[in-house]
């Protein structure tokens, strides 16, 4: 795959530094990196709005980066459509004898493809990862559905296209969901496999809120160490979940390997798509070359490694250092927190809507 370009977000002869950990200097990193183009964003999505179809590998970070933008613009104005979430949300449907007629009904009148309705509901039933992808008209009459419940707000789509005849429709889709006047973009983005195998076979989630985060990558605020069971854990901090011991999710323990054909899926489509003429594309990268980091990024930017070390009685002390993997390239890199990718982001989206 051809490498996307380096997005510089260091400014000539800055030396101010942020805590990307503490929520009010993020916001005040935003002002000082991007809070021109911030501001034009929010003065255009005052009337104006706009699709992107986020293309990049699992676990690329697509919903982390649509609701930093959201934050940054202004939530009310920005939708994040998932479309995994939404076929899984069908499935309870389905389920249901009335909202299974429901659906129906809003099919025979929405619905146009090859499938009959009663093939297509019976392959919702069947649904499963060895199973072939639902059909793609289903899948926009789906999202046609969904749109219509919301307010006319940016709509970051996550999952359409998801095989390459599908690219061919988002070129048009604009058009099926009233959205005919408005600007589109592919949201393409890479990101080193290596860095996607690290947050699969480090993840944690808490048991009861189910929040994600990592003891190498993503930290909570405390972490214990069990002397019995002679393993560090992550307390969840967030409200309600009582510190609560996070855990692992059964099978990221190997990593990308059992996804390797989703991953190489995945990378075909967003060479497809970064070939594709007449449609503007947003270019993000999560990885930079060690060697051409300090010109272009600060150290602050940085993910940094989480290093867990017991100091007795249960006690974890914890200490960081850059993370350095090697990209899909073989070099060593840095990879970026998600704050700097969304300053790109933000001042390449400016330039496709010509603020």
């Amino acid at each position: 795959m051809q490498d996307f370009p380096i997005f510089k977000t260091k400014m000539d002869g800055d030396t101010q530094k942020f805590d990307l950990a503490n929520p009010d200097q993020v916001k005040e990193y935003f002002n000082h990196k991007a809070g021109l183009e911030i501001a034009k964003l929010r003065k255009y999505l005052e009337t104006g709005t706009f699709v992107a179809y986020m293309l990049g590998k699992k676990n690329a970070g697509k919903g982390t980066y649509s609701k930093i933008f959201a934050d940054q613009v202004g939530k009310d104005k920005v939708a994040h459509i998932s479309v995994g979430d939404m076929v899984r949300g069908v499935d309870e449907e389905v389920q249901d004898s009335v909202k299974r007629k429901e659906l129906i009904s809003y099919l025979e009148k929405n619905y146009r493809g090859y499938h009959s309705i009663d093939a297509i509901i019976q392959s919702q039933l069947n649904r499963g990862t060895d199973k072939p992808l639902l059909p793609t008209e289903y899948i926009l009459a789906l999202l046609g559905r969904q749109i219509a419940q919301m307010p006319k707000k940016v709509l970051f789509i996550d999952g359409l296209p998801r095989s390459l005849d599908q690219i061919s429709y988002s070129l048009f889709f604009r058009q099926l969901i009233g959205f005919r006047d408005d600007p589109d973009m592919f949201v393409l983005i890479q990101i080193p496999e290596s860095v996607i195998d690290l947050r699969m076979k480090n993840r944690v989630v808490c048991p009861k809120c189910g929040a994600p985060r990592s003891p190498k990558l993503l930290m909570t605020k405390e972490a214990v160490f069990d002397e019995k069971e002679e393993k560090f854990y992550l307390l969840c901090d967030n409200e309600g979940c009582d510190r609560a011991r996070m855990v692992p999710k059964e099978g990221d323990e190997k990593g990308i390997e059992p996804i390797r054909s989703r991953l190489n899926a995945d990378g075909e489509l967003i060479e497809k798509a970064f070939s594709l003429y007449g449609i503007p594309k947003v270019l993000l990268r999560n990885s930079i070359p060690v060697s051409s980091a300090k010109e272009n990024i600060d150290d602050y930017e940085t993910t940094p490694e989480y290093c867990l070390k017991h100091v007795g009685g249960g006690k974890v002390e914890v200490s960081q250092k850059p993370l350095i993997v090697l990209d899909d390239n073989g070099v060593e890199s840095y990879t970026l927190l998600a704050y700097p990718v969304v300053v790109g982001m933000i001042k390449q989206i400016c330039d496709v809507l010509g603020l």
